[in-house]
Parts: structure tokens; C-alpha cells; sequence
């Protein structure tokens, strides 16, 4: 398999940083950025200047635009984009979830999605191919008690991707992914000690990482899931 580039948002845990790991194994160039400074540091000392990583909040429109330009301006157009940045928010009611906390949750999942699609997909276009994949959730095809904003945002990511895949030229794809569960930081907030019974990131990403790289123009719009 030739190389490719891949830009992933939220690389300093969980499936991202496990996605860049196994990415890089498999020889590819990966572009990411995540929240915490320290983490995109060390990320920066580990694997070199092949690769790129920068301090970025997803939230904030300003920031991506910044770190667009520099990823474009270091390479060619992404030939995979995958939005894993997410937040969930703590378990509680609907009516008990502090105003603040759905915002944030919102702000990422939604807003950090389509900061990341306006910024680096007309590239993409331009460059006319590559493969956009929004991360969804089982959650964002079925619903739970106590993670509702978390719900919400994860259906919305369904639609908006189906209705992004409808307006791409021929030659590009936008899939949303169900990455399944995965024992992760966020899964430990809703599930406490039984999310240590799920895979963990790194077992994740040994199969995932082969099935995201397969995805192509024929899968555009299509509600997929790792198996």
C-alpha cells in the first residue's frame, strides 16, 4: 500500500493517539492536533519531522483555520481526514446537565466537525479525492440514558455527514464510522470498571486502522462500522 496522508483530530489519547501510532507503523505520514500542549509535544519529540502535531481546540473556528494552513502548507491535501475529536458529557438526566457542560459537548462534536470540513476539504476537492471520516458512535444510532447531549451530537454527525457525501464531487468520500466500543477514558466515564471488559485502543486500532484505509469514493454516504 502506497503512502498516504492523514490528518486526525484529537491525537493524544484514546483512538486517536492508537490511530497515530498504527498509522505511522504502516509507513503513512499523519498530520494531528489535539487540546492538550504537553501531549503534541511529546508526540512532536517522538516521532519527528515527518509528521506533524499541533495545539489546537476544535471548538474554536480560528484555531483550525490557523492549523489548516499549516498542515496544507506542509504537504498536499489530506487523502484520509478523520474527525475523532469528541467529548461526552457526564452521566446525568437531560434536565440535570449544566448548560455549560452541553455546550462543550456540542462545541466539539458538532462545531469541531464542521470547523475541520471548512477548512481542509476544498483541498480535497481541489485535489479531487480523499476520504473524509466523521466519527459517530453506536450511540449515535441508537440512544442511552444519561448521555443524551452525547447522543444528540453523535446523530447529528450521521446526518450531516450523509448530507456532506451528497454534496462532494465524484472521486471523494464522507463516511460515518461507528468506531465500536473501546475501553477508553470517555467509556470509563459511563461504564466505571466494565469498560475495562472492551478492547483497548491499541488491539482497536490492529484492525481498525486496515478498514479505515480501504474506504474510498464507493463508500461515500454510507453508515459504516470497524468490524
Amino acid at each position: 500500500m502506497s503512502s498516504k496522508r492523514i490528518v486526525i483530530t484529537g491525537v493524544s489519547r484514546g483512538l486517536g493517539l492508537a490511530m497515530v501510532e498504527r498509522f505511522i507503523d504502516l509507513g503513512h505520514v499523519v498530520a494531528g492536533c489535539a487540546r492538550s500542549a504537553v501531549a503534541v509535544q511529546q508526540l512532536n519529540e517522538r516521532f519527528g519531522n515527518l509528521h506533524d502535531f499541533q495545539t489546537v481546540d476544535v471548538s474554536d473556528d480560528a484555531h483550525v483555520h490557523r492549523w489548516a494552513r499549516q498542515v496544507l502548507a506542509n504537504g498536499d491535501a489530506p487523502d484520509l481526514l478523520i474527525n475523532n475529536a469528541a467529548l461526552i458529557n457526564s452521566n446525568a438526566l437531560l434536565w440535570q446537565v449544566p448548560a455549560e457542560e452541553f455546550t462543550r459537548v456540542i462545541n466539539v462534536n458538532i462545531k469541531g466537525v464542521f470547523h475541520v470540513i471548512r477548512y481542509l476539504v476544498p483541498s480535497m476537492i481541489e485535489q479531487g479525492q480523499g476520504v473524509i471520516v466523521n466519527f459517530s458512535s453506536g450511540w449515535g444510532r441508537s440512544t442511552a440514558p444519561e448521555v443524551a447531549p452525547y447522543c444528540a451530537t453523535k446523530w447529528a454527525i450521521e446526518g450531516l455527514t450523509k448530507a456532506l457525501a451528497e454534496e462532494l464531487p465524484p472521486g471523494l468520500a464522507a463516511v460515518p464510522v461507528n468506531p465500536g466500543v473501546v475501553h477508553t477514558e470517555m467509556l470509563e466515564t459511563c461504564l466505571g470498571t466494565d469498560a475495562a471488559t472492551y478492547p483497548s485502543p491499541e488491539q482497536w486500532a490492529e484492525r481498525a486502522a486496515g478498514f479505515l484505509l480501504s474506504l474510498g469514493a464507493e463508500h461515500n454516504g454510507q453508515s459504516l462500522s470497524v468490524p
